[in-house]
């Protein structure tokens, strides 16, 4: 043995043959570990057989059924015969098809398909003349007379479930089954390391890592292996939780520059500058911010906020005592469009704070440099001055904060604006350039559920504002069949009509360029500024209808009569910077009336005089994308209008999000609905990385009760020891399961 897993990092080449060894790595599964963790999906029972009805089209399968009737025809048309065979699980049927040369060549199956016998099938659910079927399935029979083993004949005929696993053409369920049985054969518990703890499993009640695996893929009844799934799912919260508290344990431990408040300092006269009353939830999250950035210690703080919230002004007041403290603060937004947004709202909300040195301004007053990688080379030398002597109290800017030539004075305060949007490399690349740990506050306008903020986000302390600052009027929100020509006419006759009245309307598409693909399926590149946090991974995206695209709807609305004669601008990705900013300018100052934009103005863009908002495509969009969206409306004292253009047929999951949105603008509501139509993957790092989460069992919409108490076992071994000495089968399971791409995913929080 090479070390602690020695025995599970065997090739499978090794132990199994060349061949399977093979044909499993096309799995994925090259190592004894990978086998043992690639568990059964289900499990079936020999008296109890598949229900049929659940069976969709395109599907590869593996059914538990019984043969019902089997008959051997002539192709009528052409040279050969077919066999085809009934399988039924008591109440529906399956057609298993052969084809053959000659009608001798079928015997084979023929002999084994005996009506009354009951086998596994596996093979991907076709359908001919309306009837479901399996072409050339792979089977095995079981039972008395079956043909496996007389040890596997023993296994059926004592009624044990049957582990179904996931499988393909080459390596159905059942060979997969016999491959883990002949590799957990070869293993003893001391083969096995435990990244449980003794302690904790005698505290839970749960078995060894070798017993569970020995009780998932060999149990003797289907309680055994529901036992053993409960304690595997209990290791990966475990391990997640573990690498979760050694990461807090760790940034407790850096040294950072206390940054108390100081009376009478910019904080205390901006807030007695501000022209509205903070909600309570404001003043409370400032309070734990306050206390945060007096500590010695860096603080690592999230705060996700209901759209439309105040977080900016929450950050702000942040930013501000820092300052105060003799610090600095850098605000990390992903475009240029938004960090341009945050920079003219941060000189708004500070007037002549923000003008410190300049004629008017406030005599101690500090300034707001912008930095993106589109500045003229003449600002961008300012700005890099401002930064470095500390002029500027505030530095906003883009993945440009990041290069080696921007440097700070006394870099106090990271703020990381939708932080999902960046990698860890990028976030410690800029909190590097303070001269101790800065203070770190993220911030999200993605309400987050509990159980997400206890894995994903799990070593921050979490910070919530859920109310709405007083004046706001309210958004409706209404779902507008496409194929609805009347309701269609109506669309824009309601946005002529909010214009006219003085304000600004969204149109908002998910792709820039027209879209010449008959199916209407998009590649992820198409998509401008789609997080993948929040977009829809590929097998949600239906087949049909193309997608509609910014620069043909914008053509088409010009020729809208309803729009006659108002000014139609154009946003997305590929506009150089310079000609984002001009169009947010020309839209926000009213020089244009209808922005035709992609999700590039789904966070931070603030326009008040914008109250309505039309959304093509709807229903390809995630739940929490669209709340995003419709919070860039109704953020004046007028009420807004989200109009969701739907292709989705009623009934369908597609539909049924697109309503969900209609009924409710709760937007912590949402995020739990939108988690539930959701992998776990896409929930976990999956759609980041492009990797799976290394999470096989656990759910963490259902695991909530599951987490916490590993969260809290975890908590209790890492405070005990940080390094996890004592511990090496989890040191070695953190730095198994959380792979670099994974642990960049984690530390995203």
């Amino acid at each position: 043995m090479s070390g602690p897993g020695g025995r599970l990092q065997e090739p499978l080449t090794r132990l199994l043959g060349t061949r399977t060894g093979n044909a499993l790595a096309k799995m994925g599964l090259a190592t004894v570990d990978d086998l043992l963790r690639h568990y059964p999906r289900r499990y079936a029972e020999p008296g109890q057989l598949t229900d049929m009805a659940k069976l969709a089209i395109g599907e590869h399968v593996s059914v538990l059924a019984r043969v019902e009737r089997t008959a051997v025809r002539s192709n009528a048309s052409r040279n050969g015969a077919r066999l085809e065979a009934v399988v039924s699980d008591g109440r529906h049927e399956l057609t298993l098809t052969f084809f053959a040369k000659h009608p001798g060549a079928l015997r084979y199956h023929e002999q084994r398909l005996v009506g009354g016998a009951s086998g596994v099938f596996t093979g991907v659910v076709g359908v001919y003349r309306g009837t479901r079927q399996l072409t050339h399935p792979d089977y095995l029979m079981v039972g008395e007379g079956g043909d496996v083993t007389d040890d596997e004949s023993a296994l059926y005929l004592a009624s044990l479930p049957i582990p179904m696993y996931p499988a393909t053409a080459s390596m159905p369920t059942w060979k997969i089954q016999r491959c883990v049985r002949t590799v957990l054969d070869t293993l003893t518990e001391d083969d096995v390391p435990d990244p449980v703890p003794l302690e904790v499993r005698a505290r839970a009640g749960l078995p060894s890592r070798y017993d569970a695996l020995k009780l998932v893929h060999t149990p003797q009844h289907t309680q055994e292996a529901y036992r053993g799934r409960h304690r595997l799912r209990f290791e990966e919260a475990f391990v997640l939780q573990a690498a979760i508290a050694q990461r807090r344990a760790r940034t407790a431990a850096e040294d950072a520059t206390a940054r108390p408040a100081r009376p009478g300092g910019l904080l205390d006269r901006f807030d007695a500058a501000l022209p509205f009353t903070l909600t309570s939830g404001q003043v409370s999250v400032g309070e734990d911010l306050a206390y945060d950035l007096a500590q010695p210690r860096p603080m690592q703080r999230l705060l996700q906020g209901e759209v439309g919230s105040g977080k900016t002004v929450v950050a702000l007041r942040a930013m501000l005592q820092v300052i105060d403290a003799g610090g600095q603060a850098a605000l990390l937004a992903p475009t240029e469009v938004l960090a341009a947004q945050h920079a003219r709202t941060l000189r708004t909300l500070l007037g002549p704070l923000a003008e410190g040195g300049l004629l008017g301004g406030a005599e101690d007053g500090t300034r707001v440099a912008l930095l993106t990688g589109s500045l003229p080379a003449a600002a961008r030398k300012t700005a890099l001055l401002q930064a470095a002597s500390g002029e500027a109290g505030v530095v906003v800017g883009t993945h440009a904060l990041l290069s080696e030539n921007v440097q700070f004075a006394d870099l106090g305060l990271v703020v990381v604006d939708e932080q999902h949007r960046f990698g860890v490399e990028q976030r410690d690349a800029l909190r590097a350039k303070g001269k101790v740990a800065p203070h770190l506050l993220v911030m999200t306008a993605t309400p987050i559920p509990r159980t997400v903020a206890m894995t994903v986000f799990g070593d921050l302390e979490v910070s919530s504002l859920t109310q709405i600052p007083a004046g706001r009027a309210g958004i409706s929100t209404v779902v507008v069949p496409a194929a609805n020509p009347r309701w269609m006419q109506r669309t824009w006759q309601r946005v002529r009509e909010e214009v006219d009245a003085g304000h600004r309307a969204y149109v908002v598409c998910p792709r820039i360029h027209p879209d010449d693909e008959v199916s209407g399926k998009a590649a992820a590149t198409d998509f401008d500024d789609v997080p993948d946090f929040l977009a829809l991974s590929a097998g949600d995206v239906p087949d049909r209808t193309p997608l509609r695209a910014v620069l043909e709807v914008a053509d088409q609305l010009r020729e809208t009569p309803a729009l006659a004669g108002l000014a139609v601008d154009v946003l997305h990705g590929q506009l150089p910077p310079a000609e984002k900013d001009a169009a947010m300018t020309r839209f926000a100052a009213g020089t244009s009336q209808v922005l035709v934009s992609t999700t590039v103005i789904e966070v931070g863009v603030d326009v008040p005089e914008a109250t309505v908002m039309v959304v093509f495509d709807a229903d390809r969009f995630g739940l929490s994308q669209l709340h995003q969206l419709r919070g860039r409306v109704g953020r004046g004292s007028a009420p807004g209008l989200c109009l969701l253009v739907s292709t989705a047929e009623p009934g369908t999951p597609a539909a049924a999000r697109v309503e969900a949105l209609a009924e409710t603008t709760d937007g912590f509501r949402l995020a739990q609905l939108d988690l539930e139509l959701r992998s776990e993957g896409d929930v976990l790092g999956a759609a980041q990385s492009g990797r799976t989460s290394g999470l096989r069992l656990l759910r963490v919409v259902k695991d909530a009760d599951l987490i916490e108490e590993a969260r809290r076992e975890a908590a209790g071994v890492v405070a005990a020891d940080v390094d996890l000495a004592a511990h090496p089968a989890l040191a070695a399971a953190i730095a198994a399961q959380l792979d670099p791409d994974q642990e960049e995913f984690l530390d995203r929080a």
